[in-house]
């Protein structure tokens, strides 16, 4: 049984790496996807080889942009009923080193983006009394982490909108959750030294890094009618790391 059959599916950052394997799951599970991605190249490709899946550029920073994506998925569709603010950057430095541009552009991406899609998306969902918006956030939002003070704040505030979005939308039938995902074996983490890739796992109970698979399963758990009572959580897909 395919479990979002006719559905609607938007997924930010949905061309390459967590986000494409998240397309690819749902399209198996029915739903038509609306890959929202940047990498023109990437996003084509992946949307020829899925029959429901269809690639829109899109800067989830531009409002406009977003907001005309928006339409055109209403204009063919009538609806959205998954969004999943997947999309994210990093762009690692201390504080005493970071330049305005590096905070501007994480945030600009990862917090404001997160904005942009939501507004825009929870404005047709609450016409329709339904909708799932799901947020990437990261254990290192709950923690903090060398180096990162862009990013955590994103991911920290991502965490803070989910938990408003919840208590504002809940009566409108949408629902509203976060991920938190630890370490997960993508090209962005396999940039990093292959020691401190060790150490990660020795410090994770369960021994590994995660998988892409493992944040696209949360999503299509959270998604699903099966979490129809949740919302508001923040759940973290970590391994263990941060018990």
């Amino acid at each position: 049984m395919k479990h979002f059959l006719d559905k609607v599916v938007v997924i930010t950052g949905g061309a390459a790496g967590i986000g494409a394997v998240t397309v690819r799951k749902f399209a198996e599970e029915g739903a038509n996807v609306l890959i929202w991605d940047v990498s023109e190249e990437l996003g084509e490709a992946l949307a020829s080889e899925i029959q429901q899946a269809e690639f829109q550029k899109v800067n989830v920073a531009d409002r406009a942009n977003v907001q005309s994506a928006v339409n055109k998925v209403i204009e063919k569709y009538g609806k959205i009923d998954v969004l999943i603010n997947n999309a994210g950057i990093t762009q690692d430095v201390t504080l005493l080193k970071m330049e305005e541009a590096q905070w501007d552009a994480v945030i600009d991406i990862n917090l404001k983006g997160v904005f942009n899609c939501s507004q825009a998306t929870a404005k047709v969902m609450a016409e329709k009394r339904s909708g799932v918006i799901i947020n990437t956030s990261s254990i290192v939002a709950l923690y903090g982490n060398f180096g990162q003070t862009n990013y955590v704040a994103s991911k920290s505030g991502i965490i803070g909108m989910t938990k408003v979005w919840a208590k504002e939308l809940g009566r409108k039938g949408i629902r509203v959750n976060a991920v938190a995902p630890g370490f997960i074996a993508t090209d962005m983490v396999k940039t990093v030294p292959e020691k401190v890739i060790n150490m990660l796992k020795e410090k994770t109970p369960l021994g590994r890094l995660g998988d892409p698979n493992d944040i696209a399963n949360t999503y299509l758990f959270l998604a699903s009618d099966e979490a129809s009572f949740i919302t508001g959580t923040v759940i973290s897909v970590d391994g263990g790391l941060v018990i």
